[in-house]
């Protein structure tokens, strides 16, 4: 499965935090209430998502983002897409097999 891009720099991540009025660990708890299995995203992993030092991270699971944007949206109006982008779609051509036809 392909992994999310976080937006700006985590920009409008931080952006929807400072308008829900949630701190990293808050926003770490809420993930938990939205999560049906209970676990959430950690503490640590929020704060790599909406950091801007070197232990920042531009990607993220599916999971992850989904959460994160719906503990949100119980606060604020953002939705993911406005926190997380798609990927890009590949453009290689290259072929990374020999057809049978190939081998001798």
């Amino acid at each position: 499965m392909p992994k999310l891009h976080r937006k700006d720099d985590g920009r409008p991540l931080r952006d929807a935090m400072a308008r829900a009025g949630l701190s990293i660990p808050a926003l770490a708890k809420a993930t938990r209430q939205v999560d049906p299995a209970g676990k959430g995203v950690s503490a640590a992993t929020v704060g790599r998502l909406a950091g801007q030092g070197k232990t920042a991270r531009t990607t993220c699971e599916l999971k992850t983002a989904w959460l994160v944007a719906d503990a949100l949206h119980q606060e604020t109006s953002a939705p993911l897409q406005d926190l997380f982008a798609m990927p890009t779609p590949s453009t290689s051509i290259i072929e990374r097999s020999t057809p049978d036809a190939d081998e001798e």
